[in-house]
């Protein structure tokens, strides 16, 4: 009751840590990840992790095929 809060986060609680999804780092020109801890691999996460879900880019909906109406007669 007093201990941690279990809430859902945005995109779910199973997300592994990543700089690319940190609060504190930005993209540089060249594509590497850049935070307090200087320049990082896009994975692993350094101890000032702080999730920012805004950061995060959704997935690409797949495409649906295309149906006729002779599809839907019995």
């Amino acid at each position: 009751m007093f201990g941690k809060s279990h809430r859902k986060n945005l995109f779910g609680n199973n997300i592994p840590p990543s700089c690319v999804y940190c609060r504190y780092a930005a993209k540089t020109q060249n594509g590497t990840i850049y935070c307090h801890s200087g320049n990082m691999p896009h994975e692993g996460a350094c101890r000032k992790y702080i999730y920012d879900p805004l950061k995060r880019e959704p997935e690409v909906s797949p495409n649906l095929p295309i149906f006729s109406p002779e599809d839907f007669k019995l």
